[in-house]
């Protein structure tokens, strides 16, 4: 019998577990609703960032996303836009990819839509490339060719991946947390080398209280660790009066103060979504204003970016759900690509950049989340965020970056699958899990990897081993990292 096609069930509740597999994957309602509500908090603050990058940015003619000069109105309209699509797409995934994965705006493609190629061009011009890229990518599902990348890539480099992604989300925990910093060398330990401050005080406070509740294998650890982090920093901010790390002007006002928002019961807990702009995109506008070249170097590179973090984010998550089978499959995968496709699409035409899997969903996995049951959660949480925007702001960074990191060590258990005494794969394998993290890039990471695969088997003698499609996208790769070079010498930079 076909896995997509479950037995006519004998009541409503037989039909809920046989569509999402909750019984047959080991989980339960109370887990997925657990998991899907993790995910939300770990990823919630997608909410409020994404606003402070789309919203703040201006295009050629110096307006702000939806045609005007109002910065607050813009950024009241990029945070409910940004809420919708997250909600629908999410729920969406639940309920047709069956996969427990949410989506978002992508943090990345967001920066370079708002600082690459909204200065030369409208904001509806910039949007509708978004668009068509996400219509192209849904185009590669339906063709079967996404799919086929998918079963191209070597198991090893799979768990690569993975692992990669693992010490990604870790990185991202200690920099949203202020203990990992730019500076010199490269990344500071803390403020001046040292742990210093409440905000840091509540991390390590919740990275601990989460490290002992998971090694005693507490059910709702990670949750549990998040709500009473957060209770924790609002205590203390009402106490210590700590304050912003960044101010108004977008300087840094505090050292020592919380990162991205300041915790604590806000005045107003309701507010009213503004979706003014819904729609405001120009498909081709694009192509008028930068020429046609460029516009197509440019759709292709949020393509490749938007197909790769997703191909990693869905076998970093499928690793950790233990949803990968012998083969390396992904249970739904087509539904999966297609829906994520969409939300690339629907993120452009809403406004708020590509929308794309969120590996943070791998948070809500390790809570228990097996099924879409808890995508369904999750994306409900968004929609209720729309509405309930203030109260995303009682979940400071130093309460939800602890689970990234909890979640990191967890993915970073895969390395056992993979050879390092294999050269040929643990080079290439090697190159993927560390450029992950040390260029913030999930596809700079898999690039890296797929080249070097492909070089070091081609000076093996082993180039017959190659599947023709890892061929075709470590040609695209190459591309893609030389994008700059290619785009100077048909002289069309500026």
């Amino acid at each position: 019998m076909a896995v997509d096609s479950p037995p006519r069930p004998t009541s409503q509740r037989s039909s809920w577990d046989s569509w999402f597999k909750i019984s047959a994957r080991g989980s339960s309602n109370g887990r997925e609703a657990r998991g899907g509500l993790v995910t939300f908090f770990t990823m919630a603050y997608i909410v409020i960032l994404n606003p402070l990058i789309i919203g703040t940015a201006k295009d050629m003619n110096g307006q702000f996303v939806g045609g005007g000069t109002d910065i607050v109105k813009a950024i009241a309209m990029v945070t409910a836009a940004t809420a919708l699509v997250a909600g629908v797409l999410t729920i969406a995934m639940g309920a047709i990819g069956r996969f427990p994965l949410a989506l978002a705006t992508g943090l990345g493609l967001n920066g370079l839509v708002a600082f690459t190629l909204a200065p030369h061009m409208t904001w509806a011009d910039a949007m509708g490339l978004v668009v068509l890229e996400g219509l192209i990518m849904c185009a590669l599902v339906l063709t079967g060719f996404r799919t086929a990348v998918f079963h191209a890539v070597p198991a090893q480099l799979k768990y690569a991946i993975g692992v990669g992604i693992g010490l990604f989300i870790t990185i991202i925990g200690l920099v949203d947390a202020g203990i990992a910093r730019p500076g010199i060398p490269l990344i500071s330990f803390g403020a001046n080398g040292a742990l210093r401050g409440w905000p840091t005080f509540t991390f390590v406070f919740g990275l601990m209280l989460m490290a002992i509740l998971v090694a005693k294998k507490i059910r709702g650890a990670i949750l549990i660790g998040i709500v009473a982090t957060t209770l924790l920093s609002i205590i203390i901010e009402a106490i210590a009066h700590v304050g912003p790390h960044t101010g108004a002007d977008g300087k840094v006002a505090n050292d020592l103060g919380w990162s991205l928002n300041v915790p604590g019961w806000p005045s107003q807990v309701v507010a009213t979504p503004d979706f003014g702009i819904l729609g405001h995109f120009s498909l081709f506008g694009g192509f008028q204003a930068i020429g046609f070249v460029a516009a197509v170097l440019a759709v292709f590179s949020l393509m490749l970016s938007d197909f790769f973090d997703t191909m990693g984010t869905v076998v970093g998550v499928g690793h950790e759900a233990d949803l990968i089978d012998e083969k390396g499959g992904v249970p739904h995968l087509e539904s999966i690509l297609l829906v994520d496709s969409l939300a690339a699409a629907a993120g452009g035409a809403a406004s708020v950049s590509s929308n794309t899997s969120y590996i943070e969903s791998a948070s809500g996995v390790s809570e228990g989340a097996r099924t879409g049951v808890a995508s369904l959660v999750t994306g409900a949480l968004f929609l209720v965020a729309m509405f309930f925007s203030p109260l995303v702001t009682i979940v400071p960074h130093e309460a939800a970056a602890p689970a990234l990191v909890i979640v990191g060590f967890l993915m970073m258990t895969r390395i056992r699958f993979i050879d390092f005494t294999d050269y040929e794969i643990g080079i290439p394998a090697f190159l993927t899990l560390t450029l992950m993290p040390f260029t913030y890039s999930i596809t700079n990471g898999i690039g890296a990897g797929f080249v070097s695969y492909v070089l070091i088997k081609i000076f093996a003698g082993k180039a017959k081993q190659i599947p023709l499609l890892m061929w075709i996208i470590t040609a695209a790769f190459v591309i893609y990292f030389a994008y700059d070079p290619i785009e100077q010498i048909l002289g069309i930079a500026g």
